[in-house]
């Protein structure tokens, strides 16, 4: 894309199709005394050259798992992806982030989100998925629409283990809504089944749990499920972790009606925050109350397998009244990369890169533990995520570790997780990616903060 401004010639040119001779007239309509009279504040204009290294310089500021050794994750984590991906995601056909409709669509796009949602079920251990949403916190959200909608029920319990960004987003959602959402309460970074038990009431329309949760704990989620199903219709919306799926009992076994999940873990780059994917499955109760789209398998006339666009929700496709979701797309080039990822590691490599995951994750963990000084936050069982909590306050570690090229973790008391812990902790991701040597580096630099050691300096 050419990024020069229009010359004066064609200026004058746009002005006069459209008949007005000046840019002034152009803008007539709007009010003089809100209009900016002031030249703009900007630098001088620079040569395609100059702008490039002024970017280049720009973009050399930020830090990120491309340049640093990564232990940071808390709902983005820093995993291998192969490269083949990255080849055949590039292809013409399938590079663009426009999601086609049913009759622009190949069928090769078509069979592509059908795999995925056929893989998403089964990581879900659920009958159906859709063909993505835009994100984790935005599936989570239309989860808990869709139990609204079914149940006809008004309120919503949702763990305050769920990570806080889901959170928010869930709130907003609801908050033109006549429903009323309420946390459940953790304790030692876990919710029980008897906290659940003693929030439910005829009118819960759902209870949602996260495992592993924010801290990276394991929930008890077949105990908190099962004491939601104790109240008649009441829906447990599960969120996962895909990777951990592969190892874990997956939602579904531990008794989730619908269950929701980040999918950046799954071949999607970190890209300093997104865009994302959003996955979502449910038991096939819920089939034509599921947001989103979701893609069929049928034949054609001459008896060929075949596969189109099967069920859309929204008002655009159905009438206004029976529309369940206003979501309008989904993130077609994103389901296509995890697509790929997961057929290109299959069954068995997911699985060991689960268990490399957690292996390495309790390796670190324990050889941190043995610190003077350093504890893990909570009991209990992790999948590759864990808290620490710290001789000191985080940020002089986190700055240490810049020092030396290792993002050491993301700290809960900061405004990135909402201040949820407090400025002594530090939640610490690990993935199959990194070495044992990372992780010494990693256990070294800690050993400098111990009682009586000597700070980092450099």
């Amino acid at each position: 894309m050419d990024y020069t401004q229009i010359t004066q010639q064609e200026e004058e040119q746009m002005l006069a199709t459209i008949g007005v001779s000046s840019v002034d007239e152009l803008f007539e309509a709007i009010p003089a005394s809100i209009r900016c009279k002031e030249v703009l504040d900007l630098p001088p204009a620079l040569s395609e050259l100059e702008l490039q290294r002024a970017l280049r310089e720009m973009a050399d500021h930020n830090n990120g798992a491309h340049d640093m050794t990564c232990f940071m994750g808390a709902g983005a984590y820093d995993h291998f992806s192969p490269v083949l991906i990255d080849q055949l995601v590039g292809r013409g056909e399938f590079l663009t982030a426009y999601t086609p409709y049913q009759s622009e669509a190949s069928q090769g796009s078509l069979q592509a989100f059908f795999e995925f949602q056929t893989q998403v079920a089964r990581l879900a251990g659920l009958d159906i998925a859709n063909a993505s949403l835009y994100d984790g916190a935005t599936a989570a959200a239309e989860a808990v629409l869709l139990a609204l909608n079914a149940t006809g029920k008004r309120r919503v319990l949702v763990a305050d283990t769920v990570h806080p960004d889901t959170r928010t987003v869930i709130k907003s959602y609801l908050g033109d809504l006549p429903a009323e959402y309420i946390e459940l309460p953790s304790s030692d970074g876990h919710v029980s089944a008897e906290t659940v038990r003693s929030y439910l009431d005829n009118d819960t329309a759902a209870v949602m749990i996260q495992s592993p949760n924010v801290w990276g704990l394991i929930e008890d989620s077949k105990g908190c499920f099962d004491a939601t199903h104790e109240q008649d219709k009441t829906i447990a919306v599960a969120v996962f972790n895909p990777i951990a799926s592969a190892m874990l009992h997956s939602p579904g076994a531990c008794g989730a009606d619908i269950a929701t999940a980040e999918g950046q873990p799954l071949g999607v780059p970190l890209s300093f925050g997104g865009p994302y994917l959003g996955l979502f499955a449910a038991r096939s109760t819920f089939l034509r109350k599921m947001p989103g789209r979701i893609i069929g398998q049928t034949k054609d006339v001459d008896g060929r397998r075949c596969f189109c666009l099967t069920l859309q929700t929204r008002e655009q496709h159905i009438r206004g009244a029976k529309a369940t979701s206003n979501v309008c797309t989904n993130q077609g080039l994103l389901a296509l990369r995890a697509t790929m990822f997961m057929s290109t590691l299959g069954t068995n490599g997911l699985r060991e890169m689960a268990e490399q995951c957690y292996h390495k994750a309790h390796y670190l963990a324990n050889q941190i533990a043995k610190l003077p000084g350093f504890r893990l936050t909570f009991e209990g069982p992790f999948f590759n995520e864990f808290c620490v909590t710290c001789p000191e306050n985080v940020t002089a570690i986190v700055e240490a570790g810049k020092r030396r090229g290792i993002l050491v973790g993301v700290a809960p008391s900061g405004r990135r997780m909402s201040s949820i812990g407090n400025p002594n902790q530090l939640i610490i991701a690990v993935t199959e990616k990194r070495t044992k040597k990372e992780m010494d580096s990693l256990v070294n630099l800690f050993r400098t903060f111990t009682e009586g050691s000597d700070k980092v300096t450099s």
